[in-house]
């Protein structure tokens, strides 16, 4: 073990991996920290380093909290009316399907369409990438979002390649859900050129939770997420370059499903992706609530889910938990932080419930579907180790005879 992971090293001179800030602070309203990734295009990212840390004011504060604030000025029903304009302009009377709502059959993108189609009388198509593999209570709800009334298709990638790609996402970038938010974001767009439907209404800005303000004074999601600038653009998928992926074993024919439409092609279409938390105030639990109401939709049958103390969010794959657990290796920051940086925001918990909440369910690890992450990429349990502590930031970890500790706790 390298020294510079022991205990009682001046903090001064410690590596911070991924071009984090050196010091680790917390945001005095929530408990972000300062080690969370903004979002940006996975299909640009060529290694583990190549991140942007969330934006934090010189007062402490998180850039989503400050959003956060902004939102008790808005007028909703002025936003609301916005909306139905939106509608309005793409609303169709012919039967056809007038607005994309991609999802996994979670409580948002349910809560989602179902206000779309019942409060705004639009008729959406839902679409899904499917997950790597569904949970039980995954699949229960997916079929509870169809019998709400929606038409939906469910795409479901070759998967042997997806595995590849999952594996070199996780070997690469330690981050094995990558192929998933790459289809997942990519899909909806590919559909609305398939179908003639350039309207799309996706979920939850990212500013809600940890992105800057930049973002914040429209409700359309930016291109660059979606889309490529240009035919001969470099792509890279599970940190490895397109054309330099024929060597495990993945042809460009493989990887049709995973490559972004031309941006030329998006803007001659016309087509618009849009944040439904633009519209409406967005509230996790809120809407949780909603589709309790309109939908069979069921939250975690154990409880609450590892790593956390919610129980209906992120339940619909079996590799949901290792998403949160290599954050966590990465940054510092799991699934509980995740949860609790929104109820916090929300006025559901106060932070010193959210500073111990995190304390002690973040770092539980998910054991549930471990040995079926393990057979699904091919690697052993040592092998899995070896990647998570190589991963490990010596300014957040320290090795003692307990095992890993972060050396800065949430507080």
């Amino acid at each position: 073990m390298s020294a510079e992971y022991l205990p009682g090293i001046d903090e001064d001179q410690l590596e911070a991996k991924y071009g984090l800030p050196q010091k680790v602070v917390y945001c005095k309203k929530c408990v972000m920290s300062n080690q969370r990734p903004a979002t940006r295009p996975e299909f640009t990212k060529k290694s583990a380093n190549d991140i942007e840390a969330s934006s934090f004011g010189e007062d402490g504060i998180c850039d989503a909290c400050k959003y956060n604030e902004y939102k008790k000025t808005i007028d909703w029903d002025d936003r609301r009316r916005q909306l139905e304009e939106l509608c309005d302009k793409f609303r169709r009377n012919d039967g056809r399907y007038d607005v994309i709502v991609p999802g996994s059959g979670g409580k948002d993108s349910i809560f989602v369409s179902h206000m779309l189609e019942h409060e705004f009388g639009m008729n959406p198509l839902t679409v899904t990438w499917a997950p790597h593999a569904y949970t039980e209570i995954g699949r229960q709800n997916m079929e509870a979002w169809q019998r709400t009334g929606v038409d939906n298709v469910v795409f479901t990638p070759d998967p042997v390649v997806h595995a590849k790609l999952t594996r070199l996402a996780f070997l690469n970038l330690v981050n094995p859900f990558q192929p998933f938010i790459l289809g997942q974001k990519i899909l909806a767009a590919r559909f609305a050129l398939m179908y003639n439907i350039p309207f799309i209404m996706y979920g939850e800005n990212q500013a809600e939770s940890h992105n800057s303000l930049d973002t914040i004074q429209s409700s359309l999601m930016d291109p660059i997420h979606f889309s490529a600038e240009k035919a001969d653009m470099e792509l890279y998928f599970g940190g490895v370059e397109a054309n330099d992926l024929q060597q495990y074993g993945i042809t460009r024919k493989d990887l049709n499903p995973y490559y972004p439409p031309l941006r030329e092609d998006i803007e001659k279409a016309g087509i618009e992706f849009h944040f439904m938390s633009h519209f409406v105030h967005w509230s996790p639990q809120q809407n949780y609530y909603y589709v309790k109401e309109c939908s069979d939709f069921e939250s975690n049958p154990e409880g609450r889910s590892e790593g956390t103390y919610t129980k209906y969010a992120s339940l619909d794959d079996k590799i949901d938990g290792q998403h949160y657990y290599t954050m966590l290796a990465k940054f510092g920051q799991g699934r509980a932080m995740n949860d609790a940086i929104r109820d916090i925001r929300d006025g559901y918990i106060t932070r010193e419930e959210g500073v111990n909440l995190v304390n002690l369910y973040d770092e539980e690890f998910p054991k549930n579907h471990f040995q079926f992450f393990l057979d699904y990429i091919g690697i052993t349990e040592e092998e899995y180790w070896k990647v998570i502590d190589n991963a490990r930031s010596p300014h957040l970890w320290m090795k003692t005879n307990e095992g890993w500790k972060l050396r800065h706790p949430c507080k």
